[in-house]
C-alpha cells in the first residue's frame, strides 16, 4: 500500500537538479504537507515511489538566486546533504517550504518545553510526596 500525503499546503512544478554525473534539471510535481515535501515524477501519481523529504530531516533551506524569471534554492539536510531545486519566481517555493519548516520547528520546540515542563512537575511532585512521608 502507497504512503498517504497528509493535508497539502501547496502543489505544483519544481524542478530538482539530479544526483548523477551530468546534475540534470528534472521536472517534478511537488506536494509541500506540514510534514514535508513530497517529490513526484507527474501530477496525481499516488506516493509509493515519490521521494519524501520530512521535515525531520531538513535542517533548512538557503542560497536563494534568482536568474531572470528563476529561483535557486537548496533545501540541506540534518545529514548535511545539498539538494538542489529551480523554480518560477511567481511560485515562491523557497518561501513556501521555509514557512512550513519553521512551523514545524517551532511546534516541535513547543513538544519539547511541554514535555520538560511535565517531567519538571512529576520530579516536584516526588519530592514532595518523599518530604510528607518524612
Amino acid at each position: 500500500m502507497s504512503p498517504k500525503i497528509g493535508d497539502v499546503l501547496k502543489e505544483g512544478p519544481i524542478e530538482k537538479r539530479s544526483d548523477s554525473f551530468l546534475q540534470l534539471w528534472k521536472k517534478k510535481w511537488c506536494v509541500l504537507t506540514k510534514e514535508g515535501l513530497h517529490l513526484l515524477n507527474s501530477p496525481g501519481k499516488k506516493c509509493g515511489k515519490c521521494k519524501a523529504l520530512t521535515f525531520c530531516s531538513i535542517d533548512k533551506v538557503e542560497c536563494v538566486e534568482r536568474k531572470g524569471s528563476l529561483l535557486y534554492f537548496t533545501v540541506v539536510t540534518t545529514s548535511g546533504q545539498e539538494i538542489d531545486f529551480r523554480c518560477e519566481e511567481r511560485t515562491c517555493w523557497n518561501a513556501e517550504i521555509t514557512l512550513a519548516l519553521v512551523r514545524f520547528q517551532n511546534e516541535k520546540a513547543v513538544q519539547v518545553l511541554r514535555a520538560r515542563k511535565e517531567h519538571e512537575r512529576g520530579q516536584l511532585g516526588h519530592k514532595k510526596r518523599m518530604w510528607s512521608s518524612r
